[in-house]
Order: C-alpha cells, then sequence, then structure tokens
C-alpha cells in the first residue's frame, strides 16, 4: 500500500479529531447482524454524518481505525455462502450502501455492458482537457460481482475517486479472490454525503478477507478532483487552481511518473494496437481486451511511442 494511503493525515487529526474519533467509536460499537447486514440503519448514518464532516486538505486516501476493519465474527461468517446487498435508495434518490461476501463465485463471466441509463445524484458531467470529470462510480466495482446497471450500485464520483483511488483496492480483491475458490473477503462500501448534497463528499470502503490478513483495510477516500470546484450541492463544477481550490489536489496523482500496479507489481496500463494507452477507469479500458503492452506510469508509455486516447 503506498505512502499516502498509510497516512492519516496530520491535518485530519488535528482539525477534524472529533469526527475521526467519533467515527471510530460508531464503527466499533457492538453489532447485532445477519450474515447479510453489517450495520443497522442508524449507525452507518450516523458513521456517514461525522465522516461528512471531514474536509479534504490535500491527503485524499486516509485510514480509520489504524486502517483495521471493524467487522464482528459474525459478519466474517461464510455459512451461507457469497452473498451481496445494496441498501435501498434514500429520499433524495442517492445510493446508500453496499455489502458483499466476495468469492470467484460471484464474479462475472461476461462482458461488461453499458451503464449510461443511470443517471445518479450529482450528475453533471463534462469535460476537462479531453477527459470526463465524472464517472458512474460502482460502490461494489463490476469485477467483483457483475453488478452494472444497478442504481443502488453507483454514485457520481470523480474520475481521480474512481481510478485509481478505489481500483487499486478493487483490483487487490479481485487478484484475491481469482487465487482459490475457497478464497473469500468481507466488504463493504459506504457513499458518505453531507446533509441533503447530491454529490457525495467520498466513500467509506472496508474489507477484510477470510481467515487471513491478505485483504485488510479500512480507509476513507475523498470525492475531489485535481484542479476543479465541486459544488457538492448539486454536482456542478468551475475549473480552479490550487491556491482557489478546497478540492485540488497537491499530491502527484496524476503525474506521468505515477504507478498503476496490481498487488503484485505488474503494470496495470493498458498499450493498445492502435498505439494508444488507456489507464485504469477510462472510457476504452474495458474494450481493450488484447493489449499489445503494459505498462506502470504514463511516461513508460509515453517513451514506448504511446499516446494518450482522445
Amino acid at each position: 500500500m503506498s505512502k499516502k494511503t498509510k497516512l492519516v493525515a496530520a491535518i485530519v487529526i488535528v482539525a477534524a479529531s472529533f469526527a475521526v474519533y467519533g467515527v471510530k467509536d460508531h464503527l466499533q460499537e457492538p453489532k447485532t447482524t445477519t450474515p447479510a447486514t453489517t450495520q443497522t440503519q442508524s449507525q452507518v448514518v450516523s458513521a456517514q454524518q461525522d465522516l461528512a464532516q471531514l474536509n479534504y486538505e490535500g491527503t485524499q486516501t486516509i485510514e480509520i481505525n489504524q486502517n483495521n476493519p471493524t467487522f464482528t465474527k459474525e459478519d466474517l461468517s461464510t455459512a451461507n455462502g457469497p452473498w451481496e446487498k445494496f441498501g435501498d435508495l434514500d429520499h433524495l434518490n442517492r445510493a446508500t450502501d453496499a455489502e458483499a461476501l466476495l468469492n470467484k463465485k460471484l464474479m462475472p463471466t461476461e462482458k461488461r455492458g453499458e451503464i449510461s441509463s443511470v443517471t445518479p445524484t450529482g450528475w453533471h458531467n463534462k469535460k476537462i482537457n479531453g477527459q470526463y470529470l465524472f464517472n458512474r462510480s460502482h460502490l461494489i466495482g463490476y469485477q467483483l460481482t457483475g453488478q452494472n446497471a444497478n442504481w443502488k450500485n453507483l454514485i457520481t464520483g470523480t474520475r481521480q475517486l474512481n481510478s485509481p483511488e478505489m481500483l487499486r483496492f478493487e483490483m487487490d480483491i479481485k487478484y484475491y479472490l481469482e487465487k482459490s475458490n475457497k478464497n473469500y473477503v468481507r466488504y463493504s462500501v459506504v457513499p458518505v454525503f453531507r446533509g441533503d448534497e447530491l454529490l457525495a463528499r467520498g466513500v467509506h470502503m472496508m474489507a477484510q478477507s477470510i481467515g487471513n490478513d491478505d485483504i485488510h483495510f479500512n480507509v476513507y477516500i475523498f470525492n475531489v478532483q485535481e484542479g476543479v470546484n465541486l459544488n457538492y450541492a448539486d454536482g456542478t463544477s468551475t475549473i480552479g487552481t490550487k491556491s482557489q481550490s478546497s478540492t485540488s489536489l497537491t499530491s502527484s496523482t496524476a503525474s506521468p511518473e505515477k504507478e498503476y500496479v496490481d498487488s503484485s507489481g505488474k503494470g496495470l496500463i493498458k498499450g493498445s494496437k492502435s498505439g494508444v494507452y488507456h489507464l485504469p477507469g477510462s472510457k476504452y479500458y474495458d474494450n481493450t481486451t488484447n493489449p499489445r503492452a503494459w505498462f506502470k506510469t504514463i511516461d513508460e508509455a509515453k517513451k514506448a511511442g504511446y499516446r494518450a486516447a482522445k
């Protein structure tokens, strides 16, 4: 895991310590659950409210509870086999939560279909420098359960939230599940909204592999995009600068040297036969099914003669 992911930002600790510790308290409360329910609705809402008070201060992914997931023994039971559950849309039509006990049996065997029929709340998309600002972001990634045009499983997420931030956790789980039919992962993803805002402030993700710690994380990822001012009330946006924008990144997330790799260190950037490179989560990434080459960084792809997708 990257250094960025391992940090709980000092600013978050100082300026929002009450919220962070409030979240930890809620997530550590004893829970009475069925195999298909991680938290009661009141606990989910309370944890969301605490996380929603956090403001982005330059570190997009922060750890919660020292990166330790808070599933109970009952949550981790495999007695009923793999399952998935999605919370109902709320009164504003917002997705609420997604829970699953993942296993290879749930993974899709067919090519991913179209999801443009779904318009999650806060959807005001536009192109910035030739790339779309927003993605229809799956709470549980398609590669894990095959859920696609499911309104309960999709939120409006920035390109940066979707990839590389959420994707790198999802791909670690995917590769782990593919290793054995006996591998299980308990998974929880909750979008976090502040009040009645239509655009999520971020997503809270927890995962724990059953019987070992091969998959083990508890993180909160801010829904931000470098150089863009986001209006979370309705999802509209304006172009900003690092000095102007509360959501601009100070890290090197989109830099040519940033590595896109799986859990084994193998490159995830696809080089197509037409000489174009595709980043994970980009428009034509999944359609490039037989790449000519794989790269770890944009710079590496460019040096090999590949250009960015238009």
